[in-house]
C-alpha cells in the first residue's frame, strides 16, 4: 500500500505520451473512446494468436505487466489456438477491456479482421516496422470494441504494443534508469486511427564497448554464471533487447572488450531473435565472429595473406551458426584486437570481400546475397583503403564513421546515395583513444547530434545509424533522443526542436509539473557538460584573471546543480531514483569536477602568490575530493546497490590518452603559514594579471610597484577588481584611496586577518559616468596599510585606465569595449536570408549560446558576396586601421572532399576572404590540428582586416560557403583581447 501511495504521488499530475508520436490514449474519458481501466472494469485481456512471433507475444505480456503499473491490475495475456478464441471470451463480459495485437499475414486475428472489413491495412501491409492502432466495434463474437494493433511485421506489432505502454505511462527507462510509472485511474483508448509508417532510419542500434570498468564490474557482481567471460549472458542481453524495442530501436553489437557473444552464451542468439533485436558485429568483428574468437578458434594467424583458408572456415562457421537469426553480417576484415592490419591491402581487402560473400551464398544456399543484409565499416585506416579506390559491391551498406568525437568524416556523394544498400553512420557517445578516453558520464550535446545527425539523414545515409554508447547508463538521456530521431526524423527536423525533445521527454519521465523546469535544467548540462570533456578539463582550462571565466563557469555548474536539487527536493520518494540517475548526479558530479580543476588551480596561483589563503583552498580541494567519491558511493547504493559498480570508470587524473588506474587529484600548493613575507603582510593582486605587489618578479619588473588594470568604459563590465590579501602572520587593517571622486572603491577600507575566513578582501573599482571626464584617462589608486611595516618595499599603487566614451543616438549594434568587440553569431544585425536559402538559429548548439547554419543542408556552394550573409554593426573607439577577427565555429569535419568547409569573411566594403577551416585531408586521416579542435569543442581561425577607428561604424559581413558550417561566436580584437577559454563576453548592443 506505502509503494502504490508513493507511486500515485509521483505521477498524480502525469500526463503522458509516446515521445514525440501520435497520442491514442487519453486518462478522460472522451465521445466514442474504449474504456481500457477503470474502478468498474475488470482487469483486460490482450489476445493474441498463438501463432504469431515469439517477440510478440512476450512484448504483449509486458503490456499486460505495464496496465499493473499503470492501473494496479494487470492485463492477462490470451492465446488463441488453432484459429479459436479461447473461453474467456464469451458475450456478457461488457466490463472487461479487451486489446487485439498481432502481426498481419501472421496472426489469424488480425487476419480476419480484415477479411471482414473491420480493419484496413492498405498503408500498413508490407512497410518496414510499421503499425496501425484504432478501436474496432464488434471484432469478433462476445466484444463489442477492442483496441486493435496490427504490426506490418514483427517489430512493427511489438512497437505498436509498446506504444501503448509508453503513452499510459511507463517509461521505457523504467527498469534502466527507475522511473516510476505513472498511476491512473481511468485510461481510454480515443476514437482515432493512428497510421505509424517506417521508421526515418532502416537499422536503429547501440554499441556496448569501452563497458570496463563500470559494466563489466557490475555484470560481474549481477550475473556471476555465464560459461565464459564476465556475464555478458542472456539474462543480461533480455533487458538490453527489451530497452531497445522500447525506445523503438532494433540493432545490437554486443559488448566486445573480453567477451564473445555467441560462446559466452549460446542463448545471447537465441533470445535477441525471438524478442526480435537484429544482431551485428563490430567495425572489427567480420562474419558474425566477435574479436576474441579471433585469437581462440582460429587455427593460425589472423593473416589472410598466409592462413587464407583457416580464416575462411572461421568466417563460414560465424555465418552458419547465425544463419537461423536475424543478423546483419559486418564485412571485411582488420587487424587482431580491433587494431589496424599490417598486411591487408585495397586489393587483399577485395579478395577478402569477395570471399565472404562466396561463403553467405553457399551456407544460405543462394547465388543471390543481396537480401542479406551486410555493411562495410569504413572506420579508421579502413577509410583510407576507400580513398584509394577500394569499392565494394552495391548490396553491402556503407557505414560511414564520426571521428570518434561526434564529428562525422564522410556522407554519401553523387551516385553512392543510389546504392541499393544504402549507407548509414557509425557515431560515438563515448571512446578510448586519442587526445582522451571519454567514459564517465554523459558529455553530448543533443544540438551537436541533431544538427550531425540531421546532416547524415538529408544526405541519404538513412540505413544504419549505430552508436558507441560505453556503459549505457550514464548516457541514457543522449541515447533516447539519438533514437527518436532516427526513428522519426521529419518529427525533429526543426533547428529548434530539441529543446521541445527536452520537455517531451522530462514531462514523460517526471510529469508535466517539472517539465519545464528539467528541461532547462538539462538543456544546460548539455552545453557546460559538451564544452570540454571531464577527461581533458585541467588547471589551465578556464582563466582566473580574465572576463571572471572560471567564476562565471564554476556558477554555472553550481546554480545547475543547485537548480536540479531544488526539483528533487519537491518529487516523491519514488521518483527520486531516477532523478538522480539522469539529472541529479551528471549535474552535481559535472560541477564537483569542475569544482576541482578551478579551485586547485586557484590554489596554484595564489600560492604563487604567496597567499595564505592557498591552504585552504588546498584542503577545499581535498573535501571536493572526498565529495567526488561520495556521489559515486551514493549512486553505488541507490536501490540497496541495484547500479553498485556501475560508476566505477576513473575520471580524475588524466596525463595522456588512457584512463588513469586510479583517481588522482591535480597538484596542489602550500604556503609557510609559520612564517611572514619579506615583502611586508599585505599583497594586492589585479584583474587580468597573475602578479601581485609589493615585491613581485615573476610576472612584472622586481623594481615595479604598481599593477595596471584592463581599461574601464561604459559599454564593458560594470567594475574591475582588485585583491588585498594576506601574505603574512598578523592581521591588518587597509584603506583605498582613489586619486579621483568619480572613480569608486567598494569596499574602500577592510580588514585582513591571518587566519579564518576574511584573509582575501575583493575590492571592486567602478566609475560614475556622469562626473568622469570624456576621452581617456589612468587614474592612481593607493592601498596603504595600517602599519609601517611595508617589508622591504613601498606602498603598492593601482592604474586603471578609464576611457568614457559615448556611441552616436543613431547607432544600432555592438560597441567596442576594452579594445574588443564579442558577438554572439545569432544575434545578427541583419540576416539577408532568401526563401531557398537561409541562416537559422541552432539554440543550444556550441559553447555560449547557440550556432548559427546554412538550410538547407542540400543547398548548393554558395558565391560571396551575393549569396546570403550576416551583418554585425559595430561601433569602435579604437585609434587603429586594422583588426583581427577570430571566427570560432562547430567542429565539424568535411563530409564532401569536394566541397570543404570553408566560410567568407569581410569589413565594410571589403572583397570578402574565404577561409576553408577544416584543412583537406585524405578520408582515413585527420587534420593535424583535430586534437586541439576537439578538446576544445570548436574550430577557430584568425584573419586580419582594415577598420575604420576613431569612433566610427564598421559592419562585420559573414558568409557560409558550404552548407555545415555553424557559426558561434566572432571577437574582433583592437588589440585587447586577453587569453581565455572560451573567449571575451559578448559585447553591449545598443
Amino acid at each position: 500500500m506505502l509503494l502504490s501511495a508513493l507511486l500515485a504521488a509521483a505521477c498524480a499530475a502525469k500526463t503522458i505520451y509516446a515521445l514525440g508520436q501520435d497520442p491514442v490514449i487519453s486518462f478522460k474519458h472522451q465521445t466514442g473512446a474504449l474504456q481500457l481501466s477503470g474502478p468498474h472494469n475488470e482487469p483486460g485481456i490482450i489476445l493474441l494468436d498463438g501463432a504469431d512471433w515469439p517477440g510478440v507475444i512476450r512484448a504483449a505480456d509486458d503490456l499486460a505487466t505495464d496496465f499493473g503499473r499503470v492501473s494496479g491490475s494487470n492485463y492477462t495475456r490470451t492465446l488463441m489456438v488453432n484459429g479459436t478464441a479461447p473461453a474467456s471470451i464469451t458475450p456478457g463480459k461488457k466490463n472487461k477491456p479487451v486489446i487485439i495485437a498481432g502481426t498481419i499475414g501472421k496472426s489469424r486475428l488480425i487476419d480476419s479482421l480484415v477479411q471482414k472489413g473491420k480493419l484496413n491495412v492498405t498503408d500498413t501491409e508490407g512497410q518496414w516496422e510499421a503499425f496501425q492502432t484504432e478501436v474496432v466495434r464488434e471484432p469478433m463474437a462476445g466484444i463489442a470494441s477492442a483496441l486493435v494493433i496490427a504490426g506490418a511485421d514483427k517489430r512493427g506489432a511489438i512497437y505498436g504494443l509498446y506504444d501503448i505502454s509508453e503513452q499510459i505511462g511507463v517509461s521505457p527507462w523504467y527498469w534502466f534508469a527507475d522511473v516510476p510509472a505513472a498511476r491512473h485511474a481511468e485510461i481510454y483508448a480515443v476514437k482515432k486511427r493512428k497510421t505509424q509508417g517506417s521508421p526515418s532510419v532502416k537499422y536503429r542500434g547501440i554499441f556496448i564497448n569501452d563497458e570496463q570498468p563500470g559494466l563489466t564490474n557490475w555484470i560481474r557482481e549481477n550475473f556471476p554464471d555465464a560459461k565464459y567471460g564476465p556475464g555478458f549472458g542472456a539474462d543480461f542481453y533480455a533487458r538490453v533487447y527489451e530497452l531497445l524495442l522500447r525506445l523503438r530501436a532494433n540493432y545490437l553489437w554486443p559488448a566486445m572488450w573480453g567477451n564473445a557473444f555467441h560462446v559466452d552464451d549460446p542463448e545471447n542468439s537465441v533470445t535477441a531473435d525471438e524478442y526480435g533485436v537484429v544482431i551485428g558485429t563490430s567495425h572489427t568483428e567480420p562474419m558474425m565472429r566477435w574479436t576474441n574468437e579471433q585469437s581462440m578458434f582460429v587455427e593460425g594467424d589472423w593473416n589472410w595473406d598466409t592462413n587464407e583458408a583457416n580464416i575462411t572456415e572461421f568466417f563460414r562457421e560465424g555465418a552458419q551458426r547465425s544463419k537461423r537469426f536475424d543478423s546483419l553480417y559486418t564485412m571485411g576484415m582488420r587487424g587482431l584486437g580491433d587494431n589496424a592490419s599490417p598486411t591487408i591491402t585495397p586489393d587483399s581487402l577485395k579478395d577478402i570481400i569477395n570471399a565472404q560473400q562466396k561463403v553467405l551464398g553457399e551456407v544460405f544456399g543462394t547465388e543471390d546475397v543481396a537480401d542479406i543484409p551486410q555493411l562495410w565499416c569504413v572506420y579508421k585506416e579502413v577509410g583510407q583503403y576507400y580513398h584509394q579506390g577500394l569499392r565494394v559491391p552495391d548490396d553491402i551498406t556503407l557505414l560511414w564513421a564520426d571521428d570518434n568525437w561526434g564529428n562525422i568524416q564522410r556522407l554519401p556523394l553523387g551516385n553512392e546515395t543510389d546504392r541499393a544498400a544504402g549507407a548509414g553512420v557509425y557515431y560515438h557517445f563515448d571512446y578510448v583513444g586519442d587526445p582522451r578516453d571519454y567514459k564517465w558520464i554523459n558529455t553530448i550535446s543533443l544540438q551537436k547530434t541533431w544538427e550531425q545527425m540531421h546532416l547524415a539523414y538529408e544526405r541519404h545515409a538513412r540505413q544504419v545509424w549505430l552508436v558507441n554508447i560505453g556503459d549505457l547508463k550514464g548516457l541514457e538521456h543522449p541515447l533516447n533522443h539519438f533514437f527518436d530521431i532516427a526513428y522519426d526524423m521529419p518529427r525533429w527536423s526543426a533547428p529548434d526542436s530539441t529543446h521541445e525533445w527536452l520537455e517531451h521527454w522530462a514531462r514523460r519521465e517526471f510529469g508535466a509539473a517539472f517539465a519545464k523546469d528539467v528541461a532547462s535544467i538539462m538543456d544546460r548540462y548539455g552545453m557546460y557538460a559538451a564544452r570540454r570533456k571531464y577527461e581533458l578539463i585541467d588547471m589551465q582550462t578556464f582563466s582566473l584573471i580574465n572576463y571572471d571565466e572560471a567564476d562565471n563557469v564554476l556558477s554555472g555548474w553550481k546554480q545547475l546543480a543547485q537548480d536540479a536539487q531544488k526539483v528533487y527536493s519537491r518529487l516523491s520518494e519514488a521518483a527520486r531514483p531516477a532523478f538522480f540517475e539522469l539529472v541529479l548526479h551528471p549535474c552535481t558530479a559535472g560541477y564537483v569536477v569542475t569544482n576541482i580543476h578551478i579551485t586547485a588551480a586557484r590554489n596554484n596561483l595564489y600560492a604563487s602568490q604567496r597567499r595564505t589563503s592557498a591552504n585552504s583552498l588546498a584542503d577545499d580541494v581535498l573535501g571536493l575530493f572526498k565529495e567526488d567519491h561520495e556521489l559515486t558511493t551514493r549512486y553505488h547504493r541507490l536501490l540497496d546497490g541495484k547500479w553498485n559498480h556501475i560508476m566505477d570508470q576513473t575520471h580524475l587524473g588524466y596525463d595522456y590518452w588512457q584512463q588513469p588506474m586510479r583517481n588522482t587529484l591535480p597538484p596542489l600548493a602550500y604556503t609557510q603559514l609559520l612564517e611572514g613575507s619579506v615583502a611586508g603582510p599585505m599583497g594586492v593582486s589585479a584583474e587580468g594579471s597573475n602578479a601581485t605587489v609589493p615585491g613581485d618578479d615573476t610576472w612584472h619588473d622586481l623594481s615595479s610597484n604598481t599593477l595596471t588594470l584592463p581599461p574601464l568604459d561604459p559599454y564593458g563590465p560594470k567594475s574591475r577588481w582588485i585583491d588585498v590579501f594576506s601574505r603574512g602572520t598578523e592581521d591588518f587593517t587597509f584603506t583605498i584611496t582613489t586619486k579621483q571622486p568619480w572613480v569608486k572603491a567598494s569596499p574602500s577600507s577592510g580588514s585582513v586577518t591571518a587566519t579564518g575566513k576574511t584573509t582575501d578582501k575583493r575590492v571592486h573599482l567602478s566609475v560614475d559616468w556622469e562626473n568622469a571626464p570624456s576621452g581617456s584617462t589612468t587614474v592612481s589608486i593607493d592601498i596603504a596599510l595600517d602599519s609601517k611595516d611595508y617589508g622591504n618595499f613601498g606602498m603598492p599603487t593601482i592604474e586603471l585606465p578609464v576611457n568614457n566614451t559615448a556611441v552616436p543616438a543613431s547607432f544600432h549594434g555592438f560597441v567596442e569595449s576594452d579594445a574588443t568587440v564579442s558577438i554572439e553569431a545569432a544575434h545578427a544585425t541583419r540576416n539577408t536570408s532568401t526563401d531557398d536559402t537561409s541562416y537559422t538559429v541552432i539554440p543550444g548548439y556550441g559553447r555560449t549560446l547557440s550556432g548559427v547554419t546554412l538550410l538547407p543542408v542540400l543547398a548548393d556552394t554558395q558565391a560571396p558576396p551575393s549569396s546570403p550573409r550576416l551583418e554585425y554593426d559595430m561601433y569602435l573607439f579604437s585609434n587603429t586601421s586594422t583588426a583581427k577577427a577570430t571566427v570560432y565555429l562547430g567542429s565539424s569535419l568535411n563530409t564532401d572532399p569536394s566541397r570543404p568547409l570553408s566560410y567568407a569573411i569581410a569589413l565594410n566594403d571589403a572583397k570578402p576572404e574565404v577561409v576553408q577551416f577544416v584543412p583537406s585531408t585524405p578520408l582515413g586521416s585527420l587534420p593535424s590540428n583535430w586534437e586541439t579542435t576537439v578538446s576544445n569543442g570548436v574550430w577557430s581561425n584568425t584573419t586580419s582586416h582594415a577598420v575604420l577607428g576613431g569612433g566610427q561604424k564598421n559592419t562585420l559581413k559573414l558568409w557560409a560557403v558550404e552548407p555545415g558550417v555553424v557559426f558561434q561566436k566572432v571577437v574582433v580584437d583592437l588589440g585587447g583581447v586577453r587569453a581565455s577559454y572560451l573567449g571575451p563576453p559578448e559585447s553591449m548592443v545598443v
